[in-house]
């Protein structure tokens, strides 16, 4: 069926397209029984409003962008979660897009939000430190279209915006910590997001726990996962599993297949070696044994940035100086690591 227009219901009344918008958006200029003719003739037909010409029209989209790396992680789907909450709330819609980890994707994805779909974007980017001098632009981009931008988690110092990011030195001290207080004083870390600057920030706090207790860092026992990495293989070559007896690892998926990779090995989870991870998921609950983890407060960290984002938009904040919230994490402790009874049994 022929897509019903404005054009076509005023062609059927013999009236201007300007009288039946007025009519359908109840204008008091139009008599009352031509209106009701006019929406009752719309209605029967299944009118739909063109939403593009009403967003050039009104200038704006209701939109948001929401730029994530990836779609699997359950830190990422929180933040999602709490975004699209607070969007709906306040009417608004989200526009969803995964870079899956890729730059380039990212690239086409912001040239895509700049040409104006969307009224303001909300990212986490894949961009290593070292990569951001020559990506910058395509932020500058979006600042300079006057599409406000909310970065979060994985954010860049060389941009001006509002930023919204989880305390990782914390977080690494938090964990580090917690072995030490059990007894694990060997530790290695598996990070699967080496370019990123936040595996650097849960690093120092790693170190700083270490040199509390007097315990020299090893940077050997730093292992760099990267995507197209052979998990065991990787670990067979840079760690001596049977001198460890902790490991912290910084994504929840990775650190359900550390475990796997263990008990495929004859290790016992905790008995043997500890195992803390990052994002207090479904998959960490309901592993076995339950994985302790670091929560970093995804749904709370999205509803804080969909709405520091829509109050840029809508003007409340478009004066105020951009600012960087930070937001705590916690411990939560589960059987992948020894309690203080069985440290000291």
């Amino acid at each position: 069926m022929k897509k019903l227009t404005l054009k076509a219901i005023a062609a059927h009344f013999n009236v201007s397209v300007s009288t039946v918008s007025k009519a359908i958006n109840d204008s008091h200029e139009i008599s009352e029984e031509l209106k009701v003719k006019i929406r009752k003739f719309a209605k029967q037909n299944h009118y739909k409003p063109n939403r593009v010409a009403l967003n050039l029209l009104n200038r704006n989209t209701k939109t948001i962008g929401v730029v994530i790396p990836n779609i699997l992680n359950y830190f990422f789907v929180q933040v999602l979660f709490g975004i699209e909450q607070v969007a709906d709330e306040r009417g608004y819609s989200i526009i969803t897009c995964s870079t899956n980890e890729s730059l380039g994707k990212e690239v086409k994805i912001l040239d895509f939000l700049c040409s104006g779909s969307v009224d303001g974007v909300i990212i986490s980017t894949v961009a290593g430190e070292a990569q951001l001098s020559e990506h910058i632009a395509h932020f500058e981009e979006l600042l300079q279209k006057q599409i406000p931008l909310v970065m979060f988690d994985r954010v860049t110092e060389m941009i001006e915006c509002d930023k919204v990011v989880v305390d990782d030195i914390e977080a690494g001290y938090k964990a580090t910590k917690h072995f030490l207080e059990t007894g694990c004083r060997s530790l290695a870390i598996i990070n699967p997001i080496p370019n990123s600057s936040i595996g650097r920030l849960r690093i120092e706090g790693f170190k700083r726990a270490l040199k509390e207790q007097g315990i020299p860092f090893d940077s050997d026992m730093v292992v760099s996962l990267g995507v197209e990495d052979d998990l065991e293989l990787t670990l067979s070559l840079s760690l001596n599993l049977k001198a460890l007896n902790g490991i912290l690892v910084f994504d929840e998926i990775t650190t359900v297949k550390v475990m796997d990779l263990l008990r495929s090995k004859g290790f016992l989870i905790p008995k043997d070696i500890s195992v803390i991870g990052f994002t207090n998921g479904e998959l960490s609950r309901y592993a076995s044994p339950p994985v302790t983890m670091i929560s970093q407060h995804g749904r709370f960290i999205g509803e804080t940035s969909a709405n520091k984002l829509i109050d840029r938009i809508e003007g409340k904040d478009d004066k105020a100086k951009f600012e960087t919230k930070t937001i705590k994490t916690s411990l939560v402790v589960r059987q992948s690591t020894l309690s203080m009874e069985q440290q000291n049994s």
